[in-house]
């Protein structure tokens, strides 16, 4: 019997490929969520590095927001890492929701990130 974790790595699996397909060498802004906190970050896979990331651990945002788990949170983290990407010249990404279904909070960040600049 499979378990929600096997379930979630394969949609993540499925999603991933279907947006190597279809990105045309973009960059990718990955989601990642945890029961307390959520974090997202701007990857080359060409190269395989990290160029921007935020997350609700960061100290620009432990004093806005009183906990990491609501779509306030997300929202703020969408709007720090759009800043910071387009600080480091990136405008346009490709959305990696990361095997998450797409509303609550991982629609939070990427609302708030469309809304600060980055185009996806």
């Amino acid at each position: 019997m499979k378990t929600s974790k096997d379930i979630l790595a394969r949609r993540k699996v499925r999603t991933r490929w279907n947006l190597r397909k279809k990105s045309g060498g973009r960059l990718r802004l990955t989601v990642n969520r945890s029961g307390r906190h959520i974090y997202a970050q701007v990857i080359d896979d060409a190269i395989g590095h990290t160029l921007a990331s935020a997350s609700t651990l960061d100290k620009a945002l432990r004093s806005l927001v009183k906990t990491g788990a609501d779509k306030e949170a997300a929202a703020e983290v969408g709007k720090l890492i759009a800043k910071r990407a387009v600080e480091v010249g990136i405008k346009e990404v490709v959305f990696d929701r990361g095997g998450y279904t797409y509303h609550g909070r991982i629609k939070a960040l990427a609302d708030a990130a469309r809304d600060a600049g980055l185009a996806f």
